[in-house]
């Protein structure tokens, strides 16, 4: 579906990136990944959940490799679009949670 895509990589903050491949979105990527950056990675990955539109996500750490301005775009657009589902974030950054219904944080693997 390709609303769906679009609507995939613009609210993961991707499409600058796939905009410079020489094929846009018909670019292979190496194997793992090789060739983009962690940050490229974990908004393609972020797009491809996106994508799926699951009633439940998990995301571990998956803007930990991005720049500031990046994390405050794709927390923005996936809270919006994500709103009526349940979202388990695991985060060291506050930004990235600060929007969230409930916090709970850990310290040395015990609930404070």
């Amino acid at each position: 579906n390709q609303e769906r895509l679009l609507n995939a990589i613009k609210l993961s903050n991707i499409n600058d990136f796939i905009d410079k491949l020489p094929l846009k979105l018909n670019t292979l990527i190496g194997t793992e990944g090789i060739g983009i950056s962690q940050g490229q990675r974990q908004r393609i990955l972020i797009a491809r959940a996106i994508y799926k539109n699951p009633d439940y996500l998990f995301f571990d750490e998956a803007t930990n490799s991005l720049d500031a301005k990046n994390e405050k775009i794709i927390v923005e657009n996936i809270d919006g679009f994500f709103k009526n589902k349940t979202m388990i974030v695991v985060a060291h950054r506050l930004s990235t949670v600060k929007n969230a219904d409930q916090i709970v944080v850990l310290d040395n693997g015990e609930i404070i």
